[in-house]
């Protein structure tokens, strides 16, 4: 993949991910970043970060679209959250309408591979962010905070298994166990209200292990594993001792930060 074309669009979601996509797209070259961003959930210091930027409410599928063909950009990726009660919440246009209609089964999944298909129509391709975040997905061997004893690897290692199949059902792509028992499997909540109520399950003192998987076959074009310092913190408060990611298939964003809060708070995360 040309890692330095003339020209890229950047549909933005929330959090600190698009603005680190438009800074590493931009250090490996890229000359023009075009970016459609959501009211209300996006970090507006994306527009200081990219050359074009147009606003739009969720549901508003066709003036996004006219947001990049009218701009001449053929290639867009996706980067940042919408937060899934946003993907109910929202008001369609008639464009979006006809998509919802026409899906039987309406998830994260589902809704965005749909607007990747109106996009195409339109001669516009969503390609993978991938390329470009690499340098943000920990690889085999990347560890941060204490060393994880043999009873938390044997955790990792069943968490993993069980987080493996609860995405192959659709479902979520977190679990949280200790002592080779299930606390909490993520659902619509998402990721952060998944680990308080694990830390919550876990007892006062705490020590469960959460680990996060990517989907078997994940189309990696959307909705990338993503873990930042809100993460660490929220481990943190709901004392979880074990933060466990699949290699190379999540983004660590923010790391440094995220260093320091697993040094503070005694956390260790580790790669599988």
């Amino acid at each position: 993949m040309n890692l330095a074309p003339e020209s890229i669009g950047l549909i933005a979601g929330s959090r600190s991910l698009p603005l680190e996509f438009a800074r590493l797209a931009r250090a490996a070259g890229v000359k023009r970043i075009v970016a459609t961003a959501v009211e209300g959930e996006t970090n507006p210091v994306l527009a200081s970060l990219v050359d074009d930027i147009v606003w739009l409410k969720v549901g508003q599928l066709g003036k996004m679209i006219s947001a990049f063909t009218s701009r001449g950009v053929t290639q867009v990726v996706m980067a940042g959250q919408v937060a899934p009660k946003n993907l109910f919440d929202l008001r369609p246009d008639l464009r979006a309408l006809g998509v919802l209609m026409r899906l039987k089964e309406k998830n994260a999944h589902t809704i965005f591979g749909a607007i990747a298909n109106e996009l195409k129509k339109d001669g516009v391709e969503l390609i993978e962010a991938t390329p470009w975040l690499a340098p943000l997905m920990p690889q085999n061997g990347f560890a941060l905070g204490p060393k994880i004893s043999d009873a938390q690897q044997a955790d990792v290692e069943f968490g993993f298994k069980i987080a493996k199949e609860v995405s192959r059902l659709e479902i979520g792509q977190l679990v949280v166990v200790k002592n080779g028992t299930v606390l909490a499997v993520e659902g619509f909540e998402g990721t952060d209200q998944c680990l308080a109520r694990g830390g919550e399950l876990a007892g006062k003192d705490g020590g469960a292990v959460a680990v996060k998987v990517a989907k078997v076959n994940h189309d990696m074009r959307f909705d990338i594993p993503c873990l930042g310092a809100k993460t660490f913190e929220t481990c943190a408060a709901a004392k979880i001792s074990v933060l466990a990611l699949e290699s190379g298939k999540t983004l660590l964003l923010e790391q440094e930060t995220c260093a320091q809060i697993a040094k503070q708070n005694k956390i260790s995360l580790t790669t599988i």
